[in-house]
């Protein structure tokens, strides 16, 4: 069935309006977005989503609505694995809580442009050339195997110092501070950039990579440019409210790389699969198609869901999982109890550090690879936790706390901070062996 120009033009006054709401009600004024307005919003884009499906149903049939649905999902699971990188870029350039709205939205309608110009790029090379599914096919394979690479051997890039950032600071003048949210300020009577620019320069080179990756993915699913690009349209819309709802939630999903490379994988062995029943390359099969088993559109939604129910369950649930969701209980907590007042009331006091004694009970369930492999700095790590037993222990002989929490800034916070990147020497960064007793208690973090 031919998408008529109605509908296309339709289609783009809706995601344009969306994209227009979200800036002039959201993003304009900065504002660090509450676990429940992002909540709400997150469900709201993801409900017009799905009801999206249904009209699509309704105009243009069940198969194109299966190849909607499909391509939307795999697009809105590579568009999370996108967010570790956005959360690297703005924690790389510090930006400050309240203007990350900003520099998402940017980082979102960037994407979709990017995308957009993918999308029939891709689509007129395909009505062309049919061999360019074995190109979209090898392209998958090949960012499946980098990413099960990158959980093999632990190699990391800094997405924040890209070519385009490196040339931007050095042929133009730059600040070391933020000035609000505003891309240029005034320094020494000069104009000059401030590192907003530059975080969004990083993250639109990032997403012209992405776009790269996911094209071919959603082209693996259906060759109609306009399934293919409300699908992706779609998934990018609410990624800024998904930031905030699971940015202390995303670094759980440990093996999230591990499902989106089975996937790609997948839908990569399935174009390739295409491809040799289209062939007409004359060194193959004299030219002619090849007779081999193509993948439906609805064995693929199955595997793809399959995938991402998999994956989260293993991540949360295996012994690494469960590992790390102690860790990331006990810093929060411990945080918590270091920055009460002096005054907080003993009942709170009580509360955080009987949580924290339980937890701690667990670690020694924990084994020392998880531990070398989730915890940065085990030493400070352990002060902490220590301090807060040692703090309770004089709030209970005494009723009040004199000794001062650690001095431990930010940055020692983030690098005592439970991670799911494997330590390369497999060792604590502090050369430190297991976490000791606890000075506060018989809890141990052995």
């Amino acid at each position: 069935m031919e998408i008529t120009g109605l509908q296309w033009g339709i289609t783009l006054a809706l995601i344009l309006g969306l994209l227009a709401y979200d800036f002039f009600f959201h993003v304009r004024k900065p504002h660090e977005p509450t676990i429940k307005e992002a909540a709400v919003w997150s469900a709201v884009y993801v409900s017009i989503a799905l009801l999206f499906g249904l009209v699509i149903l309704w105009m243009d049939g069940p198969q194109l609505t299966a190849e909607y649905y499909g391509g939307y999902i795999t697009e809105k699971a590579l568009s999370v694995d996108n967010l570790f990188v956005f959360l690297i870029i703005i924690a790389s350039f510090k930006v400050p809580r309240a203007d990350q709205q900003k520099v998402l939205l940017f980082g979102i309608v960037f994407a979709l442009i990017a995308r957009t110009v993918f999308i029939f790029i891709g689509a007129a090379a395909i009505n062309t050339f049919s061999w360019v599914f074995y190109l979209f096919g090898l392209i998958l394979i090949y960012t499946a195997g980098k990413l099960i690479k990158g959980e093999v051997s632990d190699s990391e890039s800094d997405e924040a110092d890209n070519f385009v950032v490196r040339l931007a600071k050095k042929l133009l003048p730059t600040t070391d501070y933020y000035d609000g949210d505003k891309l240029f300020t005034i320094e020494n009577g000069k104009k000059v950039m401030t590192p907003m620019l530059l975080v969004m320069v990083a993250i639109g080179g990032t997403d012209i990579l992405f776009a790269l990756d996911s094209i071919p993915a959603i082209f693996g699913l259906t060759q109609e440019p306009y399934i293919v690009f409300t699908a992706t349209a779609f998934s990018l819309m609410g990624l800024r409210q998904l930031y905030f709802l699971i940015d202390g939630l995303l670094d759980r999903l440990i093996y999230l790389s591990w499902g989106l490379s089975l996937i790609l994988l997948f839908i990569g062995v399935k174009l390739m699969l295409h491809a040799l029943h289209e062939n007409t390359l004359p060194f193959i099969n004299n030219g002619e198609p090849v007779p081999v088993v193509e993948v439906g559109i609805g064995l693929s939604l199955t595997v793809i869901i399959s995938i991402l129910v998999i994956t989260v369950l293993v991540s949360l649930y295996s012994p690494k999982g469960r590992a790390l969701r102690i860790i990331q209980k006990t810093q929060d907590l411990s945080e918590k109890y270091l920055a009460l007042p002096k005054d907080a009331p003993a009942e709170e006091r009580t509360r955080i550090s009987t949580k924290i004694a339980e937890l701690t009970q667990q670690f020694p369930k924990i084994s020392e690879k998880h531990k070398e492999e989730l915890i940065d700095s085990r030493a400070k790590f352990r002060k902490m936790v220590d301090t807060v037993h040692g703090q309770q222990s004089e709030f209970e002989s005494t009723g009040e706390v004199k000794t001062p929490s650690p001095d431990l800034d930010q940055g020692d916070l983030d690098s005592a901070a439970p991670t799911a990147t494997v330590q390369p020497t497999g060792k604590a960064a502090d050369g430190s062996g297991p976490e000791g007793h606890s000075t506060g208690g018989s809890t141990s973090l052995r």
